[in-house]
């Protein structure tokens, strides 16, 4: 009964955790454009500086498990949600590009690390639990993001300065998430607790609990791996998430910028555009639970896939913003619950550690990546045909769904089917700090992205 009185409240401090790490999201790119306006940026280096955070997250995931397995989950939580807060502020002091890159750098790489022990540690909180819960974690992660673009909107409507307002929401959201941190769980601690007979305990960690005093030592604990390769199990479901994950960050961070320079919006009216794509992404992730339960998972992410391209499709053939955030809401919809569902599919592979750990790193990788090459794609061609790009992806959801349809071949790694979530070795599988579940974004993603799952 007390773990579970525990569990319960560390779910809703996760849950705070969780929006707070979305809000950090939903604040920066609400002002994306007015650091190109800012810099005097064209649309190739605004891609070149949103590539840092993708450089940043795959060189610093890895080294996320280590911290854990050093300080603790719960203080590597605290420090990590902390500097990620914290370097919300950087971008826009930043004097030129260089510097941009750099700061940009380091905001990818604390958002990467704390999407991964955020994750993991929602995971173990579910296992207590005994219920899935990760999906209403990346909801509320979703939902930090629409409150905080939503200040973001008035602020850019108000034409406050950017430095201002990301310093002043740097520190009020690293002040919430060290506070929320205080009653989260500590699984290492839980895990030295060593209930075996003395004997057992000193004939070494991984001795059994018949061991006896001639028992030879076991080695110790290990660290987890700096990085582990995916299995080829995971390649295929890890290119559904990657189609998702890719159209979730273009939209996140290119929405204003496009509704500016394509349809000639103002700037209040381009930020509310993240704001109508995070909306419908929310309530797709809170509802979405019914869908996959009436339709199955497969079809769920087909059904998604249309919806998502008929999404790129109007913001594309249109040059009214009236229309274009529309599409861009059809995009939120589509896409909510299809990282989720991979990682669900991952967890019933034969190998569901490195599963879950290989799509994780792809989808995160997809969700900082992505910015980048639609930045690219504009300085060559131009920001249209980028996000002609983000069509075809989605409508390769319908094509690559079925890769989501896998039989269990690990009874005892059960995925909760609503939630998309997995317990047991999911925790080990997000402790290596390969990469974090989204969900999304999320961070996948974002990652959240990344929902922190996709970022999420």
């Amino acid at each position: 009964m007390g773990d579970q009185q525990e569990a319960r409240r560390a779910r809703v401090r996760f849950s705070v955790v969780f929006a707070v790490h979305g809000a950090v999201t939903g604040t920066f790119v609400t002002r994306i454009p007015w650091v190109q306006h800012h810099l005097h940026l064209n649309a190739g280096q605004l891609g070149i500086a949103l590539l840092a955070p993708a450089v940043g997250a795959f060189l610093a995931m890895p080294l996320a498990g280590h911290l854990a397995h050093r300080y603790g989950p719960r203080a590597a939580v605290r420090a990590l949600m902390a500097s990620w807060c914290l370097s919300l502020a950087l971008p826009a002091l930043a004097p030129d590009l260089l510097l941009l890159w750099s700061a940009l750098f380091l905001y990818g790489a604390t958002s990467g690390m704390a999407a991964v022990q955020l994750n993991a540690q929602g995971v173990e909180v579910e296992r207590r639990l005994g219920r899935s819960i990760m999906s209403g974690l990346h909801g509320m992660w979703s939902a930090g993001g629409l409150v905080a673009s939503g200040f973001g909107v008035l602020a850019a409507n108000q034409q406050v300065d950017a430095r201002i307002q990301l310093a002043v929401t740097s520190l009020a959201l690293t002040v919430l998430a060290v506070l929320a941190c205080n009653g989260l769980v500590d699984a290492r601690a839980d895990a030295r607790a060593d209930t075996r007979p003395a004997a057992a305990q000193k004939a070494g960690p991984d001795a059994g609990p018949d061991a006896g005093p001639d028992t030879e030592r076991s080695p110790r604990r290990e660290a987890p791996p700096r990085f582990a390769l995916p299995p080829r199990s995971a390649l295929a479901i890890g290119l559904v998430g990657f189609c998702a994950v890719f159209a979730e960050g273009a939209s996140m961070d290119w929405a204003g910028v496009y509704l500016r320079d394509v349809t000639g919006a103002s700037p209040g009216i381009a930020a509310a555009s993240f704001t109508a794509f995070a909306a419908t992404m929310t309530a797709a992730r809170l509802s979405g639970d019914l869908a996959v339960r009436r339709l199955g998972p497969v079809r769920t992410v087909r059904a998604g896939g249309a919806v998502a391209t008929l999404g790129g499709l109007l913001v594309i053939s249109t040059g009214s913003s009236y229309l274009a955030i529309p599409g861009f809401g059809l995009i939120g919809i589509g896409i909510a619950v299809v990282v989720p569902l991979a990682f669900a599919a991952a967890g019933r592979t034969a190998d569901p550690s490195r599963a879950i750990a290989g799509v994780a790193t792809i989808t995160y990788t997809a969700s900082l990546s992505a910015p980048a090459a639609i930045g690219l794609i504009a300085q060559s061609v131009s920001l249209t045909a980028s996000f002609a790009l983000v069509a075809v992806l989605t409508a390769a959801l319908v094509g690559t769904a079925g890769a989501l349809r896998q039989n269990s071949t690990a009874p005892h790694h059960r995925v909760a089917a609503r939630g998309g979530s997995t317990s047991g070795n999911a925790v080990n599988a997000t402790a290596r700090g390969t990469s974090a579940a989204k969900a999304g974004a999320e961070p996948t993603g974002r990652a959240g992205s990344a929902s922190p799952g996709s970022t999420g």
